[in-house]
């Protein structure tokens, strides 16, 4: 028999229900997927001027993703960071050390061009580059300086020394640069190149392309996150800094054997150099030594790693790309290493 309780007791039955829904959903829910915005975790503090190749897209006053200086007036980024090539409301920060606070060496220009590639797929993050062009050209300082670019046929073995930089969360779910305390200094995390073979098996089979690069610490705790998209992975030859790869995504941050993705940059110089006709970004050929591990990797699903073979004495190398970069401009980002490490 109805009573005058009844609507209560049904009232709270529903709740517990509902609530009863949201804890499930919760524990079920898939790794979080970051393509967009990616943040430094693990690291610390970045020295002033350390970087100065570093960028940040701005976007009606708040920072929105990273980006790296490759001459006096453009600037490379993820594509996933834009939703249109519409320029209204992006400004690039240069020379920026914090988002808040004093920046005295800092220089800004609004955004007169944005190019994203044409082949970029939003679902597999293939193709994750874009090119800004600045209002107006920038005067090289000690704090905004090009940094030089991984030409194609570059190698980076299994690995390889890595730096990445930016303003992005410091650990994974964070309101990107939010979760960065004030002032919100630049971070810098070193972390190593892994094999794209191995990288696509932990990261599942087939989602990492031979247009992308990955870096990670296999045991977790140091990686990219939201708010580090679009900014620069660089790698020293010499006493050069050259830029292998470009923020793209992961799932979730520095989380075990789940290493970031990035854009491979020596696959764009072509694509680059097409848009970029007077002082070009300095290209270099960056070289790895002895046989990579990687190449011998496998998994269930994986194709098996192709085999080269060479004939004869024959030393020539792999054919790479036709474009070869001035020497001049290559020269402008060869400068002095400033970076403490």
């Amino acid at each position: 028999m109805l009573t005058a309780a009844t609507p209560v007791l049904v009232y709270h039955l529903l709740s517990l229900l509902l609530l009863l829904v949201l804890v499930l959903q919760h524990q079920l829910q898939p790794p979080i997927h970051h393509p967009l915005n990616q943040v430094i975790v693990g690291g610390e503090d970045a020295p002033p001027g350390s970087w100065p190749w570093q960028v940040s897209l701005q976007r009606f006053g708040g920072h929105v993703c990273g980006g790296s200086l490759v001459n006096r007036e453009w600037v490379i980024s993820a594509a996933h960071c834009f939703s249109s090539t519409s320029t209204s409301g992006w400004q690039i920060s240069l020379g920026r050390q914090n988002l808040q606070g004093n920046n005295p060496n800092e220089v800004s220009r609004t955004v007169a061009r944005i190019i994203l590639h044409p082949n970029y797929d939003s679902i597999t993050n293939n193709n994750d580059i874009a090119l800004l062009k600045l209002s107006s050209p920038v005067t090289f300082t000690d704090y905004i300086r090009p940094v030089c670019l991984a030409a194609g046929g570059s190698v980076f073995n299994n690995g390889t020394d890595s730096w990445v930089t930016g303003w992005g969360a410091v650990k994974e779910g964070g309101e990107s640069a939010l979760s960065l305390p004030f002032p919100e200094t630049l971070q810098e995390v070193e972390v190593p190149v892994l094999g794209n073979r191995q990288c696509n098996c932990l990261n599942g089979v087939g989602t990492v392309t031979d247009n992308m690069i990955c870096a990670g610490v296999l045991a977790g705790g140091k990686d990219s996150c939201q708010g580090d998209s679009g900014g620069p992975m660089v790698s020293k030859q010499g006493s050069v800094w050259v830029q292998s790869g470009i923020v793209s995504f992961g799932f979730g941050c520095a989380r075990p054997n789940l290493p970031g993705v990035y854009s491979r940059v020596s696959r764009y110089q072509s694509w680059i150099n097409s848009f970029i006709s007077s002082d070009k970004p300095g290209f270099v050929q960056f070289t790895s030594s002895g046989p990579d591990a990687d190449s011998s990797y496998t998994c269930p699903g994986l194709p098996p790693p192709v085999i080269t073979t060479t004939t004869g004495s024959s030393t020539t190398p792999p054919a790479t790309t036709t474009d070869s970069p001035s020497t001049e401009s290559s020269a402008k980002c060869k400068y002095p290493d400033y970076h403490v490490t």
